[in-house]
């Protein structure tokens, strides 16, 4: 993928992840989907890897599909994604998001629109 490709979606990654409800979680997956590219789950967190030490983006509320929170690795501290998720009343046990299926957030079905960059 061009660089300047490549970046154009980071920032759409971040835009989209600037849109999750406080208290909601979404997935890698879904938020590739909704930017029109369902098999770029990957190069979501690879955008999200990056944006971790940026307050505006709020990193922590994306997991894995099952709801892990396979991107704790990327945060300062040993709990620190799991600790901004309990700010906002999710629940993690063993590094997963308690009750996953109703705080799941789809930007697909909840945005109409991209986002504007």
């Amino acid at each position: 993928m061009p660089k300047n490709l490549s970046r154009s979606f980071f920032r759409e990654v971040y835009e989209v992840v600037m849109l999750i409800p406080r208290g909601r979680v979404t997935t890698y997956g879904a938020i590739a989907h909704y930017l029109g590219s369902k098999t770029s789950a990957r190069m979501a967190g690879w955008a999200l890897n990056k944006a971790v030490y940026q307050a505006a983006v709020p990193a922590h509320r994306v997991v894995n599909r099952q709801g892990l929170l396979t991107g704790k690795r990327h945060f300062v501290g040993t709990h620190s994604m799991q600790q901004l998720l309990a700010l906002e009343g999710v629940m993690v046990q063993n590094d997963q998001v308690q009750n996953f299926e109703k705080l799941f957030w789809d930007p697909s079905r909840e945005l109409t629109a991209l986002p504007p960059l």
